[in-house]
């Protein structure tokens, strides 16, 4: 790709000097910077190998793990959680199913022996094997496997397939990000916004994901709260309950050191639904997960009012300050985070301006 954007940039200059002579309003080759189309190509090259590589090391990882389950289960260990698919669901279903029927039959074998022995067994007497629940289930993941096996391995009419590892040669760096009206190359922008709508942080992502960028969020805030906290010695310049939707909810923020928050676990209207059919009060129970913990606390009255203001906070900043930045200028992830910032910077002096002026 790189030496066939060289050689097109080539030909390009040998026919723009030879229109030169009769075509003034042309900007001379000599002019023009030829390299930036194939810095780019150079660039998403880079990007789609580096893309690959993260692919295989996940690839290969997931690869250990099931592997590492098989031997498990093979051994006689119990495994928690769904056989992942791949290669060795089959094998993992079938040891799965050959420990359960062992764990059964030896109860069976027990029990036999006592009554062998004169004694009586304490207890129901266990179902026949083909009736226990337990290896119906792991015999019906079996089944499943095998049928997904037969699946992956059916002939299918070959047809052109394109390649899902791509990279942008307008921006290297830029992502498709989902939206609501579908797909858009760009990037994910980030917010932090106090509760009088002045944006305190910002950042820009690759990741269409948010999860990854609340801890840096709250800490970029924790710190412009501390710088303004020793100026000012004001008591509002201390960061107090963070506000989060569901996009950032897992165990791993929902740990993480930080400030208190609180953040949604599912969709608004199912977290509005759980507040009215589930109302609890008082602390969290000892012992809960954090999930169980962030479902408690945002079921309380307290917690419920308080999360309400996280609609009515970040929104109307996100949707004013599109109306300063609508989509970036510049290509890659600095220049995207030196709009940002200017654009949040010119949209807070226009909300402290408005709020003095009135």
């Amino acid at each position: 790709m790189v030496a066939e954007a060289e050689q097109t940039d080539a030909t390009e200059n040998i026919r723009a000097a030879q229109r030169a002579h009769d075509d003034d309003d042309r900007v001379p080759a000599r002019l023009m910077d030829q390299s930036s189309r194939a810095r780019r190509i150079r660039q998403a090259a880079d990007e789609v190998a580096a893309q690959l590589k993260r692919q295989r090391n996940n690839e290969d990882e997931r690869d250990a793990a099931a592997r590492a389950r098989l031997a498990k289960s093979r051994a006689g260990e119990p495994v928690v959680g769904r056989i992942p698919d791949g290669p060795h669901r089959l094998a993992e279903a079938r040891a799965h199913l050959a420990r359960e029927v062992a764990t059964h039959q030896s109860k069976l074998e027990r029990r036999a022996a006592l009554i062998a022995a004169g004694k009586k067994p304490m207890g129901t007497p266990p179902v026949p094997s083909e009736q226990h629940s337990r290896i119906i289930r792991a015999r019906r993941v079996v089944e499943a496997a095998l049928a997904a096996e037969h699946t992956a391995s059916a002939t299918k009419p070959a047809k052109r397939v394109l390649p899902k590892t791509v990279a942008n040669t307008t921006d290297p760096q830029s992502r498709l990000m989902p939206t609501r009206r579908g797909y858009l190359q760009g990037y994910n922008a980030q917010l932090a916004v106090t509760s009088d709508q002045i944006i305190a942080a910002v950042q820009i992502g690759q990741s269409p994901n948010d999860i990854a960028s609340l801890v840096p969020m709250m800490e970029a805030s924790g710190r412009a709260a501390a710088m303004l906290h020793t100026d000012t010695g004001r008591s509002e310049h201390i960061i107090g309950v963070v506000l989060a939707d569901a996009g950032y909810c897992s165990d791993s923020n929902l740990s993480a050191p930080g400030p208190e928050r609180l953040i949604a676990l599912n969709k608004t209207r199912d977290h509005a639904k759980a507040v009215i059919e589930q109302p609890v009060t008082g602390p969290p129970p000892e012992g809960a997960s954090p999930r169980q913990a962030m479902s408690h606390r945002l079921r309380t009255p307290e917690g419920s009012r308080l999360y309400k203001r996280r609609g009515a906070t970040v929104e109307p900043g996100i949707g004013n300050l599109k109306k300063v930045l609508d989509r970036f200028s510049g290509r890659g992830l600095n220049s995207a985070l030196g709009e940002l910032n200017l654009a949040a910077s010119a949209f807070n002096l226009m909300k402290i301006h408005r709020a003095t002026a009135s």
